[in-house]
Order: structure tokens, then C-alpha cells, then sequence
């Protein structure tokens, strides 16, 4: 399947007749991408809903729709400055293969503003003729074709994905889809058909009686299933409904903290921490202030008490060395006057004396003296000083700087802690926040309440309806005695084992190509590749687990926000590749919150390889200057398109060309 053009005329923000050319090729070149740009609120979504609308109608899943009747949405879509006489027209032109032929097809719906049937117009063209047959059918046809359950594998949205990648189990629709996909609709259909058959078989066998009892069962098993698949359309719509209210939550939290709500919040607590760091910063402040009063104060002329100390210890070693010297002269006298005593002659004294007076003059000279001698302390005085500057003051020095460090970290405290409060949200505006946080944490919490009643609920139908089955049975057993008849009801009991356990292999058969996939396409998509080795998906609820090389799990946490949105990009590429469809695909706000490698792995590996035909829409924050220029290199891009909104007329205007 191929979309060859899309035709808007008054729809949305689209005014008059826009022709838009969505072929991949061009100029007998083929490349897959259709990218449009567009700024928030131009028109992208709008142009996704056009395509849903136009294949499904009434039964498309459109953004905007809501809990709208379709009477009221189809209204809604209608342009504004839509003159009286023309009508808000959609038509899809596209091309399939039909046993080994092209056929064209052209879908064309047209409506007015409150439609006075409540619906569209429908038209099928083949080629250039009507083809009011197919019209008539085309919700059958189209299910051959695009299925409804399996299209939000195809079109979808950045939303989309980041809400599959937060969840840990695949929402119902993606369920349904996965089903769809593997085949498995068909053997729960037959299930059905079979209960359905018996059901015939016994009001054939019945008597009067029985069948009356039979038509009382058969009414209660009607009634529930219908109950039942109301509930499960009133937990679609819970769920749609609870996905809102948790971004409104999100929103209310956000704004709730930007614009100073929490701190209000927290004023009392602020004050009290303001005051306690004021506190301790002024205990230091006097701490060293006592420090200061004492000897930490001479720190101020240490250099001048370091020369003190040098030289104080210059003139005591010369006061030593005189007192030495003395000592010295003293000696030699008493040796000379034993000299003489030994009768040595007046030669020989003489010498020694001279050899002793040019001993004490060298002595003298190696002394030296002092050049200013201007201190005179004593030895003690010199210890004090010693120890005063060795021991005493670089303890207070050190005591003193870890004071001042504290200081300055509650200095710091301080200062954050004002700042903080003068960022706080004034009284009334922290109420109004305070409501709005409140108001969106009910709504959330009502809806989540009103699920789990419908949860409980659809367990309690499928409960009494599976005791109105085993009723049956029992009728099947107690009244049905026509041999034929009654082989044909119970062969179906054994039938219908043998489908379940078919139903479970062959869905362990499915999953297993389809793990096969999704962890190639993650593997391949992913820049971390020996992250994950395996990708196994349960057969009960078609949860994701991941596994590393050793075969040890790990845990979905484990990975970043974009890991996790690359990972329901891979499940989404793997179930349309087991498909086994040639389908177009299109994504709305593809790039998400994905860092700039993760980015570069789905801009150069996903998009061009996604299908045959892949319509990007974008915003000029997403696919950037650098994204397309990588894109244009490997020649991906077969056409580029500008959504020109103006805020003014509230219109879009299609042209040619991207943002660069």
C-alpha cells in the first residue's frame, strides 16, 4: 500500500482546496521519507487525522475526537471561514497490490457543519469512474487492507511512544494489535463460532421446556456479553482518560514547582533553617573573634617574630662561644704555668704560646659578632618565642581557617536559603497552585477508582458468563440425547481444548519470531549494543523483559528515558515487520526526548528503513538543521513540505521546502 496524495479543502486549520503530493517518487528516483515541519499547534496532528479519517470515518481513532459523537467532531473539523456554499472535503488517493495488479483507489468524504444525518459523505473512485459497490463495503474492504486494530503500528505519534515506553505492560489497544498481528483473533473467533453452533444444536434437541429454560440462558449470556463489552469501552475511555489526568497532574506538579508553590509550601521550615544557619554562622563569627583576641593576633607580624627568633638565637650562640672562649684562655694560662714548671726551655714555651694565641685568634674570628646586637634575651624567653611560633600559632592559624570555612558554608546556607525564599509564590497565587495540584491529583485519583469498579466489574461478567456456559454444558449433557446432534455438542467441548492449547502454542510459536525482531530492531537502534542480547516478551500480558549476554535479566529502570523509547520503537518496527505488510508509515512528533545519540541512531537507522514510505511530521526542535542535512546524505527524503501557520487567521498553508 502507497498514499499517492492527500486532498484538504476547509479542514481545521487548512482553508480553501491543498493539494499535497505524498509519492516517494520522484523524478524516477525513490526514496521513503515525506517530511513536513511544522511549530506546535500547525497543523501536524491535524494532517494525521485527515489520513485516519479518510480510511476509517466514523470508526477512526482521531486526536481531537475525545468523547465527541462523530456528528459533533465532524463539525469541530470544519475551517472557520468556511463559506456558506462550500463543503470541508478530505480525499486520500493511494495505490495496493490485488492479485499481482496495481489498483488505484481515490476515497473521497465531504460534510457540512452539523451534518443533518450525523455522518459524511462517502465516495470511492476507481480510477476516474465511481465505484458505489466498494463505498457501500469499504469498512470491509479497508480491513483487508489497513485493519483498524493493527493501524496505530503504522500511524502514531511521538506521545504515543513515550507513554508505551513508560508503561511496563503494552496498553490494551497495542494488546489488541499484538493479537491481530500473530493471528490469534482468529482462533478466539472460532471459539465463539463454536459456542454459537452449539448453541443452535441445542435448541434443536430441546423441548419445549428446555428451550424456553435454553432462551432464558441464552438471553442472560447475551446480556452479559453485551455488559461486557461495554465495560471494556468504559475502560478504553478510562484509560484514554487517566493517560489526561496524569499529564495534568504532571503539568499542575511542573508549574506547581516553577513558580515557587513548593517553597511557599515549605516558608515555615525555610524560615527556621534560615534562622538556625544564621545562628551557627554568628557562633563562628564570635569563635573567632575569641581567637583573634588572643596570640592568633601576632600571625599578623610572624614574618617580623621569625626574624625575632633568628636573631635571638645568633646572639646566644655568641654569648655561648664567649663564654667558651674565656674558659678556653683560662686552660692555656694553667698550661703554660705547668709549661714552665716542667723547666722547658724559653724556645720551646715561646712556640706553644704562639701556636695558642693563633689558635684563639682564629677562634676569635670564626666567632665573630654579631653585626647589631639589639635583643639580649634570655634562654628562656627564646623557648617561649620558639614554641609560640612552632606549635602554638599554626594550631590557632588551623583552628581559625576551619572556622572561617564553616563560616563561609553557612554564609552559603544563607544565601541559597534567601534566594529560595524570595523565589517563593506570594499566599494567593501558592493557593491557587496548591488547588490546581489537588484539584488534578482527585481527578486522577476519581478516575483510577472508576477503573478499577469497571475492572472489577468486567471480572464479575466474564464470571457469570462462564457460569452460564457451564449451564449450558449442562443442558448439553442432561436433555440432548439425539446421537448425531449430541456427538457434534460434545465434540465441540474437545474441539474447543484442543484450540487452547493450539491458541497457546501457537502464540509461543508468534511471540518467539516476534522477540526475534524486537530485539534485532532495539539491538540495531540502540549505540549501547552489548546493553541487551534478548528481548522476551510474556505470553499472558505481552510484557517486555530484557536480558544481557550472561542471561541475566535487566531491569527496565536500568534505562534511560530514551533507551525506553527506543524500546517501544523497536516493538512497534518488529510487529510491523511480522506483519508482513507493505504498509505506510507515518509518526507525528517522532524524536520526543531522545539525547543527540539515541537521536542520530533513529534519524540514521529507523527512518529511512521503517517502511517504503515514511510520512515524518515534525517541529524545527526535532528533526534540525543537522538531522535533515544527515538525512538529505543518504538521499532519504523524496519530499519536504512547511506547514506556514499565522496565528492571526488560526490557518495553515502547505508549501514546499523544510525549516533550512
Amino acid at each position: 500500500m502507497k498514499f499517492i496524495e492527500l486532498v484538504l479543502q476547509n479542514f481545521g486549520p487548512y482553508a480553501g482546496r491543498q493539494v499535497i503530493n505524498l509519492s516517494p517518487e520522484e523524478n524516477e528516483k525513490s526514496a521513503p521519507i515525506i517530511l513536513f515541519g511544522g511549530m506546535n499547534g500547525g497543523g501536524k496532528t491535524t494532517l494525521m487525522d485527515a489520513i485516519r479519517l479518510a480510511l476509517y470515518g466514523q470508526r477512526a481513532q482521531c486526536s481531537t475526537r475525545g468523547n465527541l459523537g462523530y456528528s459533533d467532531f465532524l463539525t469541530q473539523c470544519v475551517n472557520r471561514h468556511t463559506p456558506p456554499t462550500e463543503k470541508t472535503r478530505i480525499e486520500l488517493f493511494f495505490e495496493h497490490i490485488e492479485y499481482n495488479q496495481v489498483i488505484k483507489l481515490r476515497i473521497v468524504r465531504y460534510w457540512t457543519a452539523n451534518p443533518k444525518d450525523g455522518k459524511d459523505h462517502l465516495g470511492i473512485l476507481d480510477g476516474e469512474w465511481p465505484d458505489t459497490a466498494l463505498a457501500q463495503t469499504w469498512d470491509e474492504y479497508i480491513e483487508n487492507l489497513l485493519p483498524l486494530g493493527i493501524s496505530n503500528l503504522f500511524l502514531f505519534d511521538g506521545e504515543q511512544v513515550r507513554e508505551l515506553a513508560d508503561l511496563d505492560t503494552p496498553p490494551p489497544l497495542v494488546v489488541e494489535a499484538i493479537k491481530s498481528l500473530l493471528g490469534l483473533e482468529l482462533v478466539d473467533r472460532l471459539s465463539v463460532d463454536l459456542d454459537v453452533l452449539v448453541s443452535r444444536k441445542r435448541k434443536q434437541l430441546a423441548g419445549a421446556k428446555e428451550l424456553a429454560d435454553l432462551d432464558e440462558i441464552e438471553r442472560k449470556l447475551n446480556k452479559y456479553n453485551d455488559e461486557k463489552e461495554a465495560v471494556i469501552q468504559e475502560i478504553h475511555n478510562l484509560t484514554n482518560q487517566s493517560h489526561i489526568a496524569k499529564k495534568n497532574r504532571q503539568q499542575a506538579d511542573h508549574k506547581f514547582l516553577s513558580e515557587g508553590g513548593k517553597i511557599a509550601g515549605e516558608k515555615s521550615q525555610l524560615d527556621q533553617q534560615l534562622e538556625e544557619a544564621k545562628e551557627k554562622a554568628q557562633k563562628q563569627r564570635q569563635s573567632l573573634c575569641e581567637l583573634a583576641a588572643g596570640t592568633l593576633s601576632l600571625a599578623l607580624i610572624q614574618p617580623l617574630l621569625i626574624e625575632a627568633e633568628i636573631q635571638g638565637e645568633k646572639e646566644s650562640r655568641w654569648q655561648q662561644a664567649q663564654a667558651a672562649q674565656n674558659l678556653i684562655k683560662e686552660r692555656d694560662r694553667r698550661l703554660l704555668d705547668r709549661l714552665h714548671q716542667l723547666q722547658l726551655t724559653a724556645q720551646k714555651i715561646k712556640q706553644i704560646k704562639t701556636f695558642l694565641d693563633v689558635e684563639n685568634q682564629t677562634l676569635a674570628e670564626d666567632i665573630g659578632k654579631p653585626e647589631e646586637f639589639r635583643l639580649g634575651v634570655d634562654a628562656e624567653t627564646l623557648k617561649n618565642l620558639s614554641l609560640l611560633l612552632h606549635h602554638q600559632l599554626p594550631l590557632e592559624i588551623n583552628q581559625a581557617e576551619n572556622q572561617l570555612q564553616y563560616l563561609t558554608e553557612f554564609e552559603s546556607e544563607i544565601d541559597s536559603t534567601e534566594r529560595q525564599l524570595a523565589s517563593a509564590a506570594a499566599p494567593e497565587i501558592y493557593q491557587r497552585l496548591l488547588d490546581a495540584v489537588n484539584e488534578a491529583k482527585d481527578e486522577e485519583i476519581k478516575i483510577k477508582v472508576a477503573a478499577e469498579i469497571a475492572d472489577r466489574k468486567k471480572l464479575e461478567l466474564e464470571n457469570a458468563i462462564a457460569q452460564i456456559k457451564k449451564d449450558l454444558a449442562a443442558y448439553g449433557e442432561e436433555f440432548m440425547n439425539r446421537k448425531n446432534t449430541h456427538h457434534i455438542i460434545t465434540s465441540v467441548a474437545k474441539v474447543q481444548k484442543t484450540l487452547q492449547l493450539f491458541r497457546e502454542k501457537l502464540t509461543l510459536k508468534k511471540l518467539n519470531k516476534l522477540e526475534i525482531q524486537v530485539t534485532e530492531c532495539f539491538r540495531y537502534l540502540l549505540h549501547k549494543s552489548n546493553l541487551v542480547h534478548r528481548v522476551v516478551i510474556d505470553a499472558n500480558n505481552y510484557s517486555l523483559s530484557l536480558y544481557d549476554p550472561e542471561g541475566k535479566p535487566v531491569p527496565k529502570h536500568r534505562l534511560s528515558a530514551g533507551e525506553k523509547q527506543l524500546l517501544a520503537i523497536a516493538l512497534l518496527w518488529g510487529l510491523a515487520r511480522v506483519s508482513g505488510r507493505q504498509l505506510p508509515v507515518a509518526i507525528d512528533t517522532p524524536l520526543g526526548r531522545l539525547d543527540s545519540s539515541h537521536r542520530g541512531n533513529l534519524v540514521e537507522k529507523y527512518f529511512p528503513s521503517a517502511s517504503h514510505q515514511v510520512i515524518l511530521l515534525s517541529t524545527d526542535t526535532e528533526i534540525g538543521k543537522n538531522e535533515v542535512e544527515k538525512l538529505r546524505e543518504l538521499d532519504a527524503i523524496a519530499r519536504e513540505y512547511l506547514l506556514k501557520y499565522d496565528p492571526e487567521q488560526r490557518q495553515t498553508i502547505v508549501e514546499e521546502g523544510y525549516f533550512w
